[in-house]
């Protein structure tokens, strides 16, 4: 799924790694410049890539649905804050998992300029053990100020840092990137009832009548600048014919849509915050992935946002979703 075909010509290349190569972020580092700490971007073309901005209406093929502006301004905002505060929260699972075990409350430490230290384990053999199996053996990772950091010495990393490293969230069921599978014997929450009930309505046009969608697991991928998801399929669940419903939030970015083969050339189009993609039957089966996103003030296309994130603690989501790009994708897993 993130191979690297970075050694190989363009003669070697899929067309779907091509167009991956063609809109992915690069810098040109023998642009002259004044300031030559700023780095200027290579130009793209971006003439080919599909804008459905002007056209409200659901766009569909093959089981691929694209609804613009789907969701209101209000729970763009909202969803924005419950993937930065609620969704990464244990027992949800989140990539710093591997290394520091489950942690509490990363945006809130973050906007208290708190750090994350490394200390060893109070836990003894007649208590219970610890059932996340990514957590290191004999270590526990808390915050702590940064005053408390200077008379330690012991690892850290500060949870601004973290939070910016944050890559994807899990929801409901629980998905073991290691073993490709959704692992039932992990502990996990539902998915959140208003998320639950939101998916569903989304679902329908995708749906045969009379079949309700049933959400049970969904993945919450944060992107950064000159972040990328490379070319993948969605074949984890049981029933391709059920869609994923995939939300967009927060700055624009290049959406991907191939064949049934790296081969066939993929449609590039545009997302913006609040469209939301159903890929259900035919559609499940195509690669597609995401090669760029957009942060530039003048490209990113949150004016919404930050006309809306304005007051008090709503600045600290500002601040973030202003260079990043948030995706909620839920899935019917059985």
């Amino acid at each position: 799924m993130y191979g690297s075909e970075n050694n190989k010509d363009d003669s070697e290349r899929t067309a779907f790694r091509k167009a991956e190569k063609k809109y992915k972020l690069y810098y040109d580092n023998n642009a002259s410049s004044k300031n030559k700490k700023k780095k200027q971007l290579k130009p793209v073309d971006l003439t080919e890539v599909l804008d459905f901005k002007s056209i409200l209406e659901c766009h569909h093929r093959n089981g691929f649905y694209f609804i613009p502006e789907a969701l209101s301004i209000e729970k763009q905002c909202a969803l924005i804050k419950e993937s930065l505060t609620d969704f990464p929260q244990p027992p949800n699972r989140t990539n710093h998992n591997a290394i520091y075990g489950p942690i509490h409350n990363v945006f809130d430490a973050a906007k208290e300029g708190k750090v994350l230290v490394e200390e060893e384990s109070t836990v003894t053999s007649s208590e219970e053990p610890n059932t996340d199996f990514d957590c290191r053996e004999g270590k526990e990772w808390k915050f702590i100020t940064e005053k408390e950091v200077s008379l330690r010495k012991c690892r850290s990393i500060s949870a601004s840092v973290l939070l910016r490293k944050l890559r994807w969230s899990t929801l409901g069921l629980q998905f073991d990137w290691s073993k490709r599978n959704y692992d039932v014997s992990l502990p996990h929450n539902k998915i959140p009832e208003a998320l639950c009930e939101l998916a569903k309505q989304l679902a329908k046009p995708a749906m045969p009548a009379g079949v309700e969608f049933r959400p049970e697991a969904a993945i919450v991928n944060y992107f950064a600048s000159g972040d990328t998801l490379g070319g993948h399929l969605d074949d984890m669940e049981a029933d391709w014919s059920k869609p994923i419903v995939s939300l967009s939030l927060g700055c624009k970015a290049i959406f991907l849509l191939g064949g049934k083969s790296r081969e066939d050339p993929p449609l590039a189009m545009f997302l913006r915050s609040g469209d939301v993609v159903l890929m259900a039957g035919e559609a499940r089966e195509c690669f597609h992935g995401v090669p760029r996103i957009i942060t530039d003030k003048e490209n990113a296309e949150i004016g919404h946002l930050e006309t809306q994130l304005t007051h008090g603690d709503d600045l600290c989501f500002l601040k973030y979703i202003q260079t990043s790009r948030i995706n909620i994708n839920i899935r019917q897993v059985f």
